[in-house]
């Protein structure tokens, strides 16, 4: 299940976090671009002393412990959600009524 779930995630090219379980590190911001057999090629960037290096690793399917994915974020400076006007109101989080003041 592991190699599906893997497989999708390549085809997606979504970011992911990567836990290898043999050196106990996690890698952040990953991208997986291939998967070979029980080999899964990843790329990702790392910063050190004001200098970015990008990496790209081959890593063995049984030396995953864990795959995390961001579904998705909210920033903590605005307190409020931005709904659009133009947005169906059974879409709004918060339906705007005529007759009441929010």
């Amino acid at each position: 299940m592991l190699h599906r779930k893997i497989y999708q995630l390549c085809t997606e090219g979504r970011e992911v976090c990567i836990f290898l379980r043999d050196q106990q590190r996690w890698i952040e911001s990953a991208r997986i671009v291939g998967l070979e057999g029980d080999l899964v090629t990843i790329r990702y960037e790392t910063e050190e002393d004001d200098e970015i290096c990008s990496w790209e690793e081959m890593i063995r399917l049984e030396s995953i412990g864990a795959i995390s994915q961001k579904l998705a974020s909210v920033s903590r400076v605005s307190s409020e959600i931005a709904v659009s006007d133009e947005c169906p109101e059974a879409e709004q989080i918060y339906p705007r009524y005529p007759d009441s003041e929010q």
